[in-house]
């Protein structure tokens, strides 16, 4: 009997790969460049942190992921095709919770972009209490926006992101509104959430101790213009961890790699601990 030959797989590429993405944009003075020559690649089941301080471009490279823009220089790359525009397989969250629409109720907010999308009423119900219940807000399903809470309303957003089952779901400092205590517990029902259903994730923070409880994986993007510092692991690191030594020590050096005086070097993989 014939043995067939052996299939070889050959090894799975990025799920977003940025190849020397430069973006600009016209400013009251003129064009401004917001990032400068950054590559990276995001891989499936990644919490991929873009980190930098305020007017970095880390915001400005978020949307082009999301297609709302195309960069200047260099590719944006989806499941190896060109990111020519908004499209259901990324979505957004941000921080402002006026995107969910306050004449609906929170089933509804959560069920709109579905119905939009084509999906029938009876699924995109229960889609929206399936992940309602995740969230945590099940018995809140018929309550209206001004009713909820900040935390709440950010739960409704990522639950309605969620429920579109993106490829990857792109969230803009969704915390950055929110007082310490609820930020803290967002955090950990982000963390829960993926544990449990391992989506990909690309988030925005200019906040150290948020990249480091939140990714799996940081970039780091130097003052504007963004430009990479390094990229670095932090797997280790989560909020029960957050008052440990080396928690300390990776929050100090990440410092030193953004604001340090040292010029930017060629960035190199390397772990937070190491």
């Amino acid at each position: 009997m014939n043995t067939p030959p052996l299939q070889v797989v050959p090894p799975q590429g990025p799920l977003l790969r940025a190849e020397h993405v430069t973006i600009e944009y016209a400013g009251a003075q003129g064009t401004v460049r917001a990032t400068e020559d950054v590559s990276f690649d995001v891989h499936r089941g990644d919490r991929f942190v873009l980190l930098g301080p305020s007017g970095c471009g880390k915001s400005t490279l978020l949307k082009a992921v999301g297609g709302f823009s195309a960069p200047r220089a260099g590719s944006l790359r989806l499941g190896g095709k060109p990111i020519t525009g908004p499209g259901p397989d990324r979505i957004v969250v941000f921080q402002e919770f006026d995107q969910l629409p306050p004449w609906k109720t929170v089933e509804a907010n959560v069920m709109f972009p579905l119905l939009a999308g084509g999906v029938k009423k009876a699924e995109a119900r229960e889609r929206a209490r399936h992940w309602l219940g995740k969230v945590g807000l099940a018995r809140f399903a018929d309550a209206y926006p001004h009713t909820l809470s900040g935390g709440m309303k950010a739960r409704v957003a990522i639950a309605r992101a969620l429920a579109m089952q993106p490829d990857i779901l792109l969230m803009d400092e969704p915390f950055a509104a929110l007082d310490a205590l609820t930020r803290r517990t967002m955090q950990e029902q982000l963390q829960s959430l993926w544990e449990e259903i391992g989506f990909t994730m690309l988030f925005v923070t200019h906040s150290i101790e948020e990249a480091l409880v939140v990714g799996n994986r940081i970039l780091l993007l130097s003052p504007h213009p963004g430009r990479v510092r390094a990229e670095l692991n932090s797997h280790q690191f989560d909020l029960r961890s957050a008052g440990s030594a080396e928690f300390q020590a990776a929050n100090e050096r990440i410092h030193r790699l953004l604001f340090g005086d040292t010029p930017a070097q060629a960035p190199q993989p390397l772990a937070v601990g190491s």
